[in-house]
């Protein structure tokens, strides 16, 4: 047998050594459209079969899963339970079991452990008057451990890292993260997190974790950060909910620290609640040429029982839209975005604080390359000496005009953009330590915020839309710049994943 296999190979190869080229080119190429265009027809077989048959009467007699093996039998049951109780219920018909088994493929794939699964049905018999269907779903695990190196592009800052994941800890989707950085302005990041889907959902996770940091300011304040701590939350649907609590450290001052940061210097505990919430319908975060977002934050320190040593009410809210103009590939896009810190009182019964004012860690910046364009990074808003100290309220828009590049075309990532940006922030005043009216200060800070006109600059530049970060190069002009704030007239590098 082996011998005639061999006969029959060197007999081909001496046949495609006497074809032409180009001849054996085009019949490999005849073949493929034949294959496909056998495939396009069986396709459109089974459809026009599905669309006759999709009132038929049927039940789901049983779901096969294959490829498994290191996934809990309870867990693979839990996101098909939902279709075997369909499957039962009256008037049940074949067009329903097919999108309730495509369904439960996509619930599969979004957990984040398999492969695209694959999907059979085939007819099973007759059943009180049903067709019975059995159903396989093949199931193929990707790897457990992902160990990956290399450098990040976070918002104005590089850095090198070091990511370790292991999927599927337990048989139900859970995983744990490891990760290790180090930057330009992070001397050094930790972070251990694990996650896990609540009853088979990939809509609920809970996570725990905790982290540590260590990172200079002195790019726009004489000071390092120090941050120990840890969270634990649930994410749902558009919304995520965190309790954190870590041990803050101002340290590393600089021989000209201002009165302000030197005042803040030293430890303090945050214990907070946080609530985000975030619609996205942009076709793009990095360049988004259609759609909307909407994002609110929010979140309460140290009031009533939470403890630690600071004590307020935190939020933002944030919209952008974009909209194409025609199919010129000229696209534009707008946002808002706001923020106010309310002080709080701190603790309960006889151990409550009057409201205290807020810290450096706490306070609002605004200004940079991908937040304020045609301003240096946190150069709007109050300042000490050379320190910015940061604000409790500020405002900020712009608006953008996309235009491709001649010769390179709208479907390339590349952009010439003409923008106008403007913003605002301001620092509570009226507050000590020994407290104040909260109420009057917040008013008054509100009417020192439509005051004049905002900061505001302008410009004309190139955007590249890279898959891992966004590039622009801007010339940047300042329109409207207030006493003490800091301008950057002329080229202006960005580099982020959250350009506003």
């Amino acid at each position: 047998m082996a011998s005639s296999l061999s006969t029959e190979d060197d007999v081909l190869d001496r046949l495609k050594k006497n074809v032409d080229p180009t001849v054996l080119s085009d019949r490999e190429a005849a073949i493929r459209k034949r294959a496909s265009e056998q495939y396009e027809k069986a396709q459109s077989r089974l459809k026009d079969l599905v669309d006759d048959n999709s009132t038929l009467p049927v039940t789901i007699s049983s779901i096969n899963i294959d490829g498994a093996k290191n996934t809990r039998t309870g867990f693979l049951q839990k996101v098909l339970q939902e279709t075997f109780a369909k499957s039962k219920e009256p008037g049940f018909t074949l067009a329903e079991a097919l999108r309730e088994l495509s369904r439960d493929c996509h619930t599969f794939s979004r957990f984040g452990i398999f492969h695209q699964p694959t999907l059979y049905v085939d007819l099973a018999g007759q059943s009180g008057g049903k067709t019975k269907l059995n159903a396989k779903i093949t199931l193929r695990e990707l790897s457990r451990f992902i160990l990956k190196t290399g450098t990040d592009m976070g918002n104005t800052e590089g850095s090198g890292y070091l990511s370790l994941t292991y999927r599927n800890v337990f048989g139900g989707a859970e995983s744990l993260n490891g990760y290790a950085s180090t930057g330009t302005r992070t001397r050094s990041a930790y972070e251990v997190n694990f996650q896990a889907p609540v009853n088979a959902n990939p809509d609920l996770i809970l996570e725990a974790g905790g982290y540590a940091s260590s990172r200079s300011h002195h790019y726009y304040s004489s000071h390092e950060e120090v941050l120990r701590g840890g969270k634990v939350g649930v994410k749902w649907g558009e919304h995520q909910a965190t309790y954190n609590g870590v041990w803050r450290q101002i340290t590393g001052l600089a021989q000209g620290a201002s009165p302000t940061v030197r005042c803040d210097a030293g430890d303090s505990l945050k214990s907070s609640l946080r609530h985000t919430f975030t619609r996205d319908r942009r076709d793009s975060h990095l360049l988004p040429t259609r759609g909307w977002m909407v994002r609110s934050e929010s979140e309460v320190a140290g009031w009533g029982g939470l403890g630690g040593d600071v004590a307020f009410w935190k939020n933002e809210m944030e919209a952008q839209m974009a909209a194409p103009l025609g199919a010129s590939g000229i696209s534009v896009s707008g946002g808002l975005r706001s923020g106010l810190l309310y002080p709080l009182s701190l603790g309960v019964g006889d151990n409550k604080k009057p409201a205290q004012p807020s810290r450096i860690n706490d306070r609002f910046q605004l200004g940079g390359p991908t937040d304020v364009r045609g301003f240096r990074e946190c150069g709007l808003g109050p300042r000490d000496g050379n320190d910015s100290v940061g604000g409790d309220v500020y405002i900020a828009g712009g608006a953008n005009i996309y235009f491709p590049i001649p010769k390179v075309g709208p479907e390339k990532p590349l952009r010439l953009q003409v923008f106008a940006n403007s913003g605002r922030l301001v620092g509570l005043q009226g507050l000590t330590e020994d407290g104040g009216n909260v109420n009057s200060s917040v008013e008054g800070v509100l009417k020192e915020l439509g005051n004049g006109l905002p900061s505001i600059a302008a410009g004309i530049g190139l955007v590249y839309a890279h898959p891992i970060a966004r590039f622009e190069l801007n010339f940047c002009l300042p329109l409207v710049k207030r006493s003490g704030e800091r301008g950057r007239k002329g080229l202006q590098l960005g580099i982020g994943i959250d350009f506003r």
